[in-house]
């Protein structure tokens, strides 16, 4: 039989089964799954998307425990071809030219490459494929190679989600109902109780509110910023979310506050569109008001407590540490100086900032600018940082410089006041 029709036929074939699974309410099994995702990576594109489907469609309808028994078997059965591989290093090392460059280049992509590839071009591809890697971060644990799994689709998701793709909108209280749901539902940092606190965020002429959109996923957004315009840096969350504080007109704004960014979509974890969210942002408040002269977050610092916890029996910051513990509220003097050295100078394991959301706010270029004890009563905020925030400064002209020394020298750019209060932590 011709290769073509072989192929037709296979697809056919596919689609018999998966119409008769369904008829049974017999799910596919993970075999029965890997073998097809097998066929479609090997498929021609044209030959994608109706077997493309028939996976995705298979996969979803699982139960856990096949789902499970799938993407463990993806990182075994779809690896590079060892055979095929070592060919090419052979054939690298007697001729080092072009050609061998892109047959050990191929040789060495696993397959699930291009398993992903196929599987995008079923319905709601993307939309999918982000789903399948969701379910791998909560399944990680129980897949065997889930890292090596991650890594193939986060390589591909990244540049699929590369920033000039993706579109940027402000989102206020006229946006759709079902698009206004989802950001009370992904809000991440400030929780959004009820519709009258959504507003409150979206509707005043003193409220913006940006996200990142893909044509892949038109209906979900990537990533959200909420934006206050106000006349200086704001000291605490209450000031910017008060039901009765007074609206700024933003002609008289002199600052952009940044007082929540949330991602939306677990499956596009690590995926680097943060960045480019804010700057286009800045650019786009800049060109709408050019009165703005400042751009600063209000930020929490979640793994504050945890770090002062583990200094409680340091010689040189425990005492320090015991009194801002021993005590609520504790001292603001001890908690900031705390805090400082915690921006400053701690590190992961891997030299990182190892405070998350500094680490992204530094990453881009910030600068630690201030810091507010008691700026956020909320329980969670006690229990992460004793209710301080932090501003991170965005100071345009200083972001290149500033990432600059942070990955050449791991140095954190401070205000002087943070670093004096950094140099009295111990005091």
């Amino acid at each position: 039989m011709p290769a073509g029709r072989a192929m037709i036929a296979m697809v056919e074939a596919g689609r018999d089964l998966l119409r008769a699974a369904i008829r049974r309410r017999d799910p596919l099994s993970a075999d029965r799954l890997l073998t097809m995702s097998e066929d479609l990576a090997r498929s021609p594109p044209g030959f994608a998307p109706a077997l493309a489907e028939q996976i995705l469609s298979g996969y979803e309808a699982a139960p856990e425990t096949e789902r499970r028994a799938f993407l463990s078997g993806l990182a075994v059965r779809l690896a590079p071809d060892p055979v095929r591989l070592e060919r090419a290093v052979a054939g690298f090392g007697r001729r080092p030219d072009p050609a061998a460059l892109a047959e050990l280049h191929a040789a060495s992509e696993p397959r699930r490459q291009q398993l992903f590839r196929n599987l995008n071009l079923a319905r709601d591809g993307t939309t999918r494929l982000v789903r399948l890697r969701t379910d791998l971060g909560r399944w990680r644990r129980e897949i065997d190679d889930a890292d090596t799994l991650d890594a193939d689709l986060a390589h591909l998701l990244s540049s699929w989600f590369n920033a000039g793709f993706l579109r940027l909108e402000r989102i206020d209280w006229s946006s759709p109902a079902s698009l206004l749901r989802k950001i009370i539902a992904y809000e991440a940092v400030h929780e959004i109780g009820d519709w009258d606190e959504l507003r409150r965020r979206l509707e005043p002429q003193d409220r913006r509110c940006y996200a990142f959109f893909h044509s892949g996923m038109p209906d979900e957004p990537l990533i959200f910023v909420e934006v206050a315009l106000t006349t200086g840096t704001p000291r605490s969350i209450e000031s910017l979310l008060s039901p009765v504080r007074r609206v700024c007109p933003p002609g008289q704004a002199q600052t952009a506050v940044f007082y929540s960014i949330s991602n939306c979509q677990d499956g596009l974890r690590g995926i680097p569109f943060g960045s480019s969210l804010i700057k286009q942002v800045v650019e786009l408040l800049r060109a709408e008001l050019p009165s703005l002269r400042t751009f600063v977050t209000l930020s929490p610092m979640p793994g504050l407590r945890a770090w002062v916890e583990s200094r409680a029996d340091d010689p040189v910051l425990g005492a320090a540490a015991r009194a801002v513990l021993d005590v609520d509220p504790p001292p603001a003097d001890q908690l900031r100086r705390l805090a400082a050295t915690y921006l400053l100078t701690a590190k992961s394991g891997a030299g990182q900032v190892l405070d998350p959301v500094g680490r992204f706010h530094l990453g881009n270029g910030a600068c630690v600018h201030d810091i507010h004890p008691g700026a956020d009563p909320s329980a969670k905020a006690q229990r992460q940082s004793f209710g301080a925030m932090v501003n991170y400064l965005y100071d345009l002209g200083a972001l290149e410089r500033n990432r600059a020394r942070l990955d050449r020298d791991g140095a954190v750019a401070g205000a002087r006041r943070v670093r004096a209060f950094a140099r009295r932590g111990a005091l």
